[in-house]
């Protein structure tokens, strides 16, 4: 099937006709394989016009077949896979049974070697790519029944690409209808990243190095060696255990039972305070007397994996598995180690602190020795000649009671959730004050939240100054929330353009927010542009009332 607009070429015989009311179909019919080989090029540009390609053969003349096969087929299937044409291949004289496919038995098929059976047709269509049917006969009634309604597939099929194709020309489309401009997506903004927790980190260095302000000692009960330093703070906060040791059983405590059997196997086979009680002794560094308490080990096993189990407490529960290795491969003894874990779970405030800090006229207690450990700032005000390190009570200036108390509650949790933008940039200050890196990152991600979270009506009727923001970000050195807030300016351009304190940007910064800005000047011209010609087209129309 191919245009009538395409020279005959003389192997062909060409007939035309119409289907489905008004579509006009082209038939070329070349009548023997022998006239293709007349002129190869000329039959090929025939079949590269075409639409759909019939192949046919008799099934009564296999010599034809096999010609068909081996000498036409190779040639055939390279063009036929590269124009991406519909192929059908017929098989004519095959006879129908009533109630299946054709029958190829030898009943049916007088001569078998002169003939070609079903299954090499169906090979052959397979190598063509092409669609395999069998016809009795080519007339009207076997054609109209079987060919009719495969050929009728690939013809809607050819119509439905051909209408692709064509431009379109949908019903009601006036070309002459301006189309409005494209608006982009705003640009994403950047990231703000955060440092990862060095809260582990802080307390094992606590643990290891921070022996200038432990203030709990461990001895041998068995030698009286001394087996190592810790702090009461922590051990207090992390273990019922440890409080009850070091501070006593407080009025609100649930009161111990004093049954005798709970002595002998509780607790208390562990550890004991010291005969001579608390000592009071000066530093010899120069600070000022601390509370020392001395606690003996009495379990032998438990002198062997102290540091293992001190590290275990300061680190976190989380390395549970990691003690239980380390203490099996130190002892070597499963059982004794089983007995041990028994009693070391039992391990698992506001006592025994050592600094207070006088704010905004408000006190607030914390520990010497975890302020250290989390801050090198505060490590340094009290490891070195300040006035702090040689007194208990710490004046601080410039900063609210609430945020300082929010920034000792990072300091012990190592969370920060400000409440509002306000408070956010309030501890990032303090943070920054202190050089903790971390919680300015925190604070920046709150801050980053809170803002992108408000609608639009919220953020233009706040009373929040995002300029002023901006002005705090760059003073305090918060380069990923200065960078941020450019970009989220530069996002609600029509919102903070209106604002009285958009005219404090400088000019760099003014420029780099006119080169993001969204929606960007040339689309706001594009549809001043645009709505400037549909006015003209609606002026110029006829209206009928």
């Amino acid at each position: 099937m191919t245009p009538s607009r395409h020279p005959l070429n003389p192997a062909f015989m060409e007939y035309q006709s119409r289907v489905f009311g008004d579509v006009r179909v082209m038939v070329r019919d070349c009548p023997s394989w022998d006239l293709l080989d007349s002129d190869w090029a000329s039959v090929r540009s025939v079949l590269e016009q075409a639409d759909i390609v019939v192949i046919k053969y008799s099934v009564n003349d296999k010599l034809a077949f096999q010609q068909v096969r081996n000498g036409y087929a190779p040639r055939l299937r390279p063009l036929l896979r590269h124009w991406g044409l519909p192929v059908i291949l017929v098989a004519i004289g095959a006879r129908l049974n009533d109630e299946g496919p054709p029958c190829t038995c030898p009943l049916c098929a007088s001569d078998w070697s002169s003939c070609v059976p079903h299954s090499e047709g169906l090979q052959l269509s397979r190598d063509l790519g092409a669609t395999y049917l069998e016809l009795p006969s080519l007339n009207n009634f076997f054609v109209g029944r079987y060919f009719g309604s495969v050929l009728e597939y690939f013809m809607i099929q050819c119509l439905k690409q051909k209408a692709k194709e064509r431009p379109d020309k949908r019903r009601g489309h006036r070309f002459n209808e301006p189309r409005p401009p494209h608006l982009d997506q705003p640009a994403r903004l950047p990231p703000v990243r955060v440092e990862e927790s060095s809260f582990s980190q802080d307390l094992q260095w606590l643990l290891e190095r921070g022996v200038q302000f432990a203030d709990v000692a461990f001895y041998a009960g068995d030698s009286g060696k001394e087996l190592g330093w810790a702090h009461a703070s922590v051990l207090c906060a992390i273990s019922p255990y440890f409080r009850q040791l070091l501070v006593g059983r407080q009025a609100w405590e649930r009161p111990v039972s004093r049954c005798t059997c709970r002595e002998r196997d509780g607790p208390h086979s562990l550890l004991s305070t010291w005969d001579g009680g608390v000592d009071d002794l000066a530093r010899a560094d120069g600070h000022p007397p601390g509370h020392l308490s001395r606690l003996v080990v009495k379990d032998p096993l438990l002198c062997l994996c102290l540091w293992e189990t001190l590290m275990f407490l300061y680190r976190g529960a989380w390395e549970w598995e990691y003690l239980e290795e380390a203490i099996a491969e130190k002892l070597k003894n499963p059982l004794a180690v089983a007995q041990l874990m028994d009693r070391i779970r039992s391990f698992v405030g506001r006592e025994k602190r050592s600094s207070v800090y006088l704010v905004s006229g408000s006190v607030l207690p914390a520990h010497r020795a975890v302020l250290v450990a989390r801050c090198d700032v505060m490590a340094a005000m009290f490891s070195g000649k300040y006035a702090e390190a040689r007194s208990r009570v710490v004046p601080i200036h410039g900063v609210s009671s609430d945020t300082f108390l929010a920034f000792l509650e990072y300091l012990y949790t190592d969370t920060c959730c400000p409440a509002s933008v306000l408070q956010a940039m309030a501890v990032l200050v303090c943070a920054e004050m202190y050089q903790v890196k971390r919680l300015q990152h925190l604070c920046e991600v709150c801050v980053c939240a809170y803002l992108q979270n408000m609608p639009s009506r919220e953020l233009a009727s706040t009373g929040i100054s995002v300029i002023r923001l901006l002005r705090r970000a760059k003073c305090h050195n918060a380069d990923q929330l200065y960078v941020w807030l450019l970009h989220f300016i530069a996002n609600n351009y029509l919102i903070f353009s209106h604002k009285p304190d958009f005219l404090e940007l400088s000019d760099e910064e003014r420029e780099q927010v006119e080169r993001l800005r969204w929606p960007s000047r040339g689309y706001l011209q594009e549809l001043s542009e645009y709505q400037q010609r549909r006015r003209q087209i609606r002026k110029s129309r006829c209206s009928i009332m």
